[in-house]
């Protein structure tokens, strides 16, 4: 991070480094459509976000997507050097991210009970998501499983990871055997199911293996409509130390967010032809406004606040959060005015 002189207005700003995930709301701000006031933005497009995770804590980057359940985690035990705004990249239903082997017996999420499930991480969001749906939709009793924690689809030492919290007592975690990943055991019964933000590389290629929901997208619009939940999986945080010494940057990255997804959505509908190669993507639009209202990815910490305090209980009830930690108290202050 700099300082340097706008070309414009000969006000000074601020040089930051943002890496976020490529992502269709953020492009605007990658192409330079939209500019934070303020800022001169070296923005950093990284397609796996751990490596956004991972390359942000050593130092890396002034801003940058973080999983929002370690975030969580890290703020609350008081050893986190950043703050996060009120801005959700990722968002992701995952019923459809639960398979099971058709030998399994494993109709109904209840009859998880007891049995054997590979993870690649216990403290990944999409999980605690998963969990916290088994749980409270079926009456899962998530103690009761045998978790088992490995490499997804690649047999070996597994790759560089941010970690949470260890799961509480009462938890029953293994690790996978050497040499083996998660996809192998679930193809050779040495596991029951499989869950993780990453499909198993034997799903569509081995019959035996299959979704717990087969009709996941279904399942998943029911649930939004009887929750209201579009689970978040991501925020962007910035360096504290920062904030502390420009605190309209909060503010300024937030409007320019905002800018940009509002800008995405434009060039979505554009209507004389398709700007992504699906088929119905005009009818996938008017179904999510139908659904969801005219802006199905909010920022900001009021229409998030259902969906934000689900997730920190969530991560209470697994173990995976202690400490006092308020809502209001978790995110940088924005003030955004009507009609911007």
């Amino acid at each position: 991070m700099g300082r340097g002189v706008c070309a414009v207005t000969g006000a000074a700003t601020l040089t930051l480094s943002l890496a976020v995930g490529p992502y269709d709301r953020t492009e605007a701000l990658r192409d330079g459509t939209v500019r934070p006031e303020g800022v001169e933005l070296v923005y950093v497009p990284l397609e796996e976000p751990p490596e956004a995770f991972l390359r942000g804590l050593a130092g890396e980057f002034d801003a940058f997507e973080f999983s929002c359940s370690l975030y969580f985690s890290r703020r609350a035990a008081g050893d986190f050097p950043f703050v996060a705004i009120p801005v959700f990249p990722s968002r992701m239903f995952r019923h459809g991210y639960a398979f099971v082997r058709e030998d399994s017996g494993i109709h109904h999420p209840k009859e998880l009970e007891g049995r054997r499930v590979g993870i690649p991480e216990f403290s990944q969001t999409g999980l605690v998501w998963l969990r916290g749906v088994l749980q409270d939709e079926y009456g899962v009793d998530l103690r009761s499983v045998v978790w088992v924690v490995g490499e997804a689809n690649r047999p070996g030492r597994r790759s560089a990871t941010i970690t949470g919290r260890p799961a509480g007592p009462g938890w029953k975690l293994e690790s996978a055997p050497e040499g083996y990943s998660l996809d192998r055991m679930l193809t050779e019964g040495l596991l029951d199911a499989y869950m993780g933000a990453v499909r198993p590389a034997s799903f569509g290629v081995d019959p035996r293996i299959r979704r717990l929901f087969p009709n996941y997208r279904e399942v998943e619009r029911n649930y939004y409509v009887r929750t209201g939940i579009f689970p978040i999986m991501h925020t962007v945080v910035v360096r504290e130390d920062l904030l502390r010494r420009h605190p309209w940057l909060a503010t300024s990255l937030f409007k320019a967010f905002c800018q940009a997804k509002e800008v995405a959505f434009r060039r979505m509908a554009h209507s004389p032809s398709l700007r992504y190669a699906l088929p119905w993507l005009h009818a996938d639009l008017e179904e999510a406004q139908e659904l969801f209202g005219p802006d199905p990815w909010p920022y900001g910490l009021e229409p998030n606040r259902r969906v934000l305090e689900t997730l920190l209980r969530y991560l209470r009830e697994q173990g995976l959060l202690e400490g006092q930690l308020e809502l209001d108290e978790a995110f940088a202050p924005v003030h955004v005015f009507a009609g911007q």
